[in-house]
């Protein structure tokens, strides 16, 4: 249960009231509640998404938890803000986005893939190999998967400048490439964490931060067992395929 009065108290800590007190007196009576409102928004959208974060946890398997905690102990707020398991509304059903790292750097739509065994790439083809004990299986190219996924987030932040939202897939698990491994993909964490590291352009304000993850929290269905019941139905109803 989200505790009202812990949120109540970290709203009051996002927001300096001296700073709104000094700007009710110079706006106009309307601009005055529209400030407030805002920054109400604000603040409430960023405190429901550090409760939605813990919340994600338990739907998380390991190779998107390891990326959690290893994401969350070299990239902190208010600089960066992580979110997981978001699944978002979009015109043909719902797609469901392992985890968004909002920053002032870009906003990075990650893809995780827990493997093992030999992996067969191209990022041109639909469909990669797995070879696991001389068995072979077929999924669908990561790249391609997460275009949809990057494109419910522009949808969502359109008014962020072009280049913004960037793609990346990150294979946690032991998996070994046996052919080139395509532009934006990662085999291991410590490669996406480095790529992370040299994005230094910045691209937006910590406000702007923040109201990004407000934006997203805003549009996120519920991190539940039924929304995820209802992702599958959905995916089955669009083509049988995956996130």
């Amino acid at each position: 249960m989200v505790d009202i009065h812990t949120i109540g108290q970290s709203i009051a800590s996002l927001t300096d009231r001296a700073a709104v007190q000094r700007l009710s007196q110079l706006l106009p009576d309307w601009r005055q509640h529209a400030l407030l409102y805002l920054l109400l928004a604000l603040a409430v959208g960023f405190v429901i998404g550090r409760y939605r974060a813990y919340r994600a946890i338990k739907f998380q398997n390991r190779g998107e938890a390891l990326l959690s905690r290893t994401t969350l102990k070299n990239f902190h707020p208010p600089d960066y803000h992580l979110m997981n398991h978001v699944t978002i509304r979009m015109k043909d059903g719902t797609t469901q986005i392992d985890h968004i790292l909002v920053s002032r750097f870009g906003v990075f739509v990650i893809e995780t893939k827990d493997y093992k065994g030999w992996i067969f790439a191209n990022a041109n083809q639909a469909n990669w190999t797995q070879v696991l004990f001389n068995a072979k299986f077929k999924f669908q190219n990561p790249i391609l998967q997460n275009f949809r996924h990057v494109s419910a987030v522009q949808d969502l932040l359109d008014f962020l400048p072009s280049g913004a939202i960037k793609s990346a897939v990150v294979f946690t698990g032991e998996a070994e490439f046996k052919t080139d491994i395509p532009q934006g993909v990662f085999s291991g964490l410590p490669g996406l964490i480095n790529y992370l590291r040299e994005q230094t352009v910045e691209v937006m304000s910590i406000n702007r931060v923040q109201f990004c993850v407000g934006r997203l929290e805003t549009a996120r269905l519920a991190i539940s067992g039924k929304t995820d019941v209802e992702h599958v139905q959905s995916l089955a109803r669009r083509h049988g395929g995956t996130t």
